[in-house]
Parts: C-alpha cells; sequence; structure tokens
C-alpha cells in the first residue's frame, strides 16, 4: 500500500475521522457483548468426563469453585505430533490472564482430544502451565462440533460455526470456545459458543498489530504464524481459518 505523506494537520484531520468510526466500533461491540449476555442457556444434561493432571474429572468438577467455564477447543488430534499453530498461538495468552479470570469467578481451560501424555509432553514443550484437558473417550468435542468422526468427513460436509461447510474446509479437529454456567444447585448451561475468527480478540498480539504500521501482512488468516519455538525454522502451514 502506497501511503501519502502529508502535514501534522491533514494527518490529525484524518485521524479524528478514523477516531469518529473507532468509536461507533467500540459501542457497536458493547451493544453485541450485552446481546451475547442476553442468549437464553441450554441445560447440559450429558456426563462429561475428561482426563486431567489430577485424575479423572467430570465437567462439573473443571468449574474448579468458580460458576463460570471457559472451555477452548485446543485442535490436537489423537493422532497428531503436535497442538494446531493458531491454537498454539491463543495458549501463548492464556496463562497472563488466568489471575483475572479466575478472581472474576471464571475458569480457563483447554480441551483436546489428544491423550493426556500427549497433551502434557506438548505443553512442557511451549512452557505453559494453565490447565488443559482430554476429552479423548467422550463425546464432548463431537457434541460442540469441533471435532468430526470419518464419516461426517466421508458425507463431503459438516456442521461448524452453526453452518454447513464443505469437506474441503473441514479438519477431524477446528477451533473454538464454549462457556459454561454453573448455579447453585449445581446445574450446568451452555451459554455461548464461537468458531473460527468468532474468537478473535482473544488473540492479543494480532490486536496489536492491527496497531502497526504493516498490520498483520497476512496472504491468508494467520499465514505469517508458526509456533513459539519455530520462528527460527522454516515457515509452516497454519490449520485454522474461517
Amino acid at each position: 500500500m502506497q501511503h501519502a505523506v502529508v502535514s501534522r494537520d491533514e494527518w490529525l484531520d484524518a485521524r479524528r475521522s478514523l477516531l469518529t468510526r473507532e468509536k461507533a466500533v467500540t459501542k457497536a461491540r458493547d451493544k453485541l457483548n450485552a446481546e451475547r449476555l442476553a442468549l437464553p442457556w441450554v441445560a447440559v444434561d450429558k456426563d462429561y468426563v475428561f482426563d486431567t493432571a489430577d485424575g479423572r474429572r467430570s465437567l462439573a468438577e473443571l468449574f474448579d469453585g468458580r460458576s463460570q467455564l471457559l472451555v477452548y477447543h485446543f485442535m490436537f488430534g489423537p493422532d497428531w505430533d503436535a497442538g494446531c499453530t493458531g491454537c498454539s498461538f491463543f495458549a501463548d495468552h492464556i496463562d497472563g490472564m488466568l489471575v483475572h479470570l479466575n478472581n472474576h469467578d471464571v475458569t480457563l481451560v483447554c480441551a483436546s482430544r489428544a491423550p493426556l501424555d500427549k497433551i502434557e509432553a506438548y505443553k512442557r514443550r511451549m512452557g505453559w502451565q494453565f490447565p488443559w484437558v482430554s476429552s479423548n473417550g467422550s463425546d464432548f468435542n463431537f457434541d460442540y462440533h469441533v471435532s468430526f468422526t470419518e464419516e461426517e468427513l466421508a458425507s463431503g460436509s459438516v456442521e461448524y460455526n452453526f453452518t454447513t461447510i464443505p469437506r474441503e474446509r473441514a479438519h477431524d479437529e477446528l477451533p473454538g470456545m464454549s462457556a459454561f454456567y454453573k448455579d447453585d444447585q449445581g446445574r450446568i448451561f451452555h451459554t455461548y459458543s464461537n468458531y473460527a475468527r468468532g474468537g478473535e480478540e482473544g488473540l492479543g498480539a494480532l490486536m496489536m498489530l492491527d496497531y502497526a504500521p504493516l498490520g498483520r501482512n497476512e496472504t491468508g488468516t494467520l499465514s505469517f504464524l508458526k509456533r513459539r519455538d519455530e520462528y527460527d525454522q522454516k515457515p509452516v502451514a497454519g490449520c485454522c481459518s474461517g
């Protein structure tokens, strides 16, 4: 992109014009957030069990004594050697925010279908501390439409991001986040899920790139991205798109 070089006064005029639109986006986001909070809830009536570093735990136990639970659906299939690059990018943001979420009555965990030993090994490689559980052997990933069976993929399309997408846009695993609430009687409700780029605001580094002079400088969604320990290696293809 070619940029005009102008006087400070001309730049201020352009910047103030953009600020007006930025404020409109902020107000629109506030309204959208209020509408998200007003969504109806769905009771969770299935007993999901996960493998964790502290043994087998139910969905209720993942709340860890809090009333709100965010589950990041981390793309890491049972036969994968490493977690998804894009999901790893999100995970790089988690440890610093956990203390703030926990003190706001929110627990955040990652969940993947990879077996726990693979998860723990990859977690050590990346140097992460956040809770990460294995949903392997349960219907959890399938029920929340982030994992797909061979039969579903062979059919030519899958249900993802509240619509039907063609096989060529699907993997056996796809990313997302789901929110749950547990009331005083121990009842659990599914309150929200987002998929594909729906959770992009959680990627703080990506938001900072939007302020940089060259922006994201992408040729495709997250095309610049590598795992944190691979930046001195050959680029790898991104696996999160939408």
